[in-house]
């Protein structure tokens, strides 16, 4: 991956240009922002600026190929990973480093549930635990394969749990000469203030619709209006972006969810036997892991948005196509409106922030269901 390969953040990739031109990099970096803004990728064209910054030549392309290959002795990752068929038990990055490199290649904007997938083991969760530490500790020992830099690269770093968190803060607040840690998070609140308060902080904004239909039109050969369409439904995410184009993706399954659930909240006004359908419906949401369910939320989100707007008429921006023919949204748009919308929206928002925080996910959904069809029915 090399930066002009990764669309938008102009600002950001000059920035950290210059602090390599300049030799002022600092030692513990830590990237905020969804992993559809780009986090991942410019890490990775961040790393071999700084490994490559004192070759030229064929020497400098070479070293430049093995790191877009991940491929390269001075190039380290560590990501959140679990038990699946082949490892049964202590799990560590290195031991599912060819599943990484595939992914980052094939999905290099994908999120912590993509990744999991990639794993086979989309109903766990995956954590960085302790084990991981010594491994980290160990990489960064050897001797620079290039003589320039060593990088270590923590995706999900929010993922690391407070024992692993705590026997690194040392080696992250004074590493060995010529070693750098790129941290990447996208909750950032999830990390220990003590580890924040070692890095330097760089925020990364949405990518602007513009930005995401050319990336959409050619590395994908997609029509302009189709991918101006997909890129105004993609919330600056190109993650998001890339699964609305694929067919088999999770949104089919989360409007069969969303649908069940809005019918319910609306035939629960009393009718107190609706009660069991919703607590079903939130058993069945509870049974998922963490991570679809935040993915749920935030598609609950974009539904009951795109219904605001077509209530009031905006239907410019409006491109919510329904599966289900039989789902009359339009109907449904007429129940979302100024007096109920940022009650939903809250209620949403706070269910998101206790499954983040691994609260129990069927009193979560359960209480969010009874949120509803009070707000679904407000005038």
């Amino acid at each position: 991956m090399k930066f002009d390969e990764i669309p938008g953040l102009n600002h950001l990739k000059n920035h950290l240009k210059t602090t390599v031109e300049r030799g002022r990099i600092a030692h513990a970096q830590l990237f905020v922002g969804e992993h559809g803004y780009g986090t991942l990728p410019t890490a990775v064209a961040f790393a071999s600026e700084i490994i490559s910054r004192n070759l030229s030549g064929e020497a400098k392309r070479i070293c430049q190929t093995k790191i877009e290959e991940l491929n390269h002795p001075d190039l380290h990752f560590v990501y959140p990973v679990n038990t699946n068929d082949e490892i049964k038990s202590n799990p560590v990055s290195k031991d599912f480093f060819s599943y990484w490199r595939n992914f980052v290649k094939e999905q290099p904007y994908g999120e912590l549930y993509h990744w999991l997938k990639e794993l086979g083991i989309e109903k766990k969760q995956g954590n960085i635990n302790v084990r991981e530490a010594a491994e980290i500790m160990k990489a960064i020992s050897l001797k620079s394969y290039e003589g320039t830099a060593k990088i270590m690269i923590i995706w999900c770093a929010d993922k690391m749990n407070a024992a692993t968190s705590n026997k690194l803060l040392k080696l992250i607040e004074e590493p060995p000469k010529d070693t750098y840690f790129i941290l990447i998070t996208n909750a950032e609140d999830q990390i220990l203030q003590t580890i924040k308060s070692r890095c330097q902080k760089i925020s990364f904004p949405p990518l602007s619709e513009e930005q995401i239909a050319s990336y959409l039109i050619n590395q994908h050969q997609m029509g302009k209006e189709e991918a101006l369409q997909i890129a105004a439904q993609a919330d600056g995410n190109l993650s998001k972006a890339l699964e609305l184009l694929d067919n088999e993706s999770d949104n089919q399954v989360f409007e069969q969810l969303f649908i069940t659930w809005v019918r319910s909240a609306f035939r629960a006004k009393g009718n107190k036997s609706v009660v069991h359908d919703l607590s079903l419906w939130a058993n069945t949401l509870a049974k998922e892991n963490r991570e679809t369910q935040m993915r749920f939320i935030h598609f609950s989100i974009q539904f009951f948005r795109q219904a605001l707007l077509k209530n009031y008429s905006a239907d410019s921006l409006v491109f919510m196509k329904t599966y289900d023919e039989k789902f009359k949204f339009d109907k449904f748009a007429e129940f979302i409106h100024g007096n109920n919308i940022q009650p939903i929206f809250e209620a949403l928002e706070e269910a998101h922030y206790h499954i983040q925080r691994n609260a129990n996910a069927k009193i979560v959904f359960t209480d969010l269901s009874m949120q509803l069809t009070r707000f679904i029915h407000k005038k």
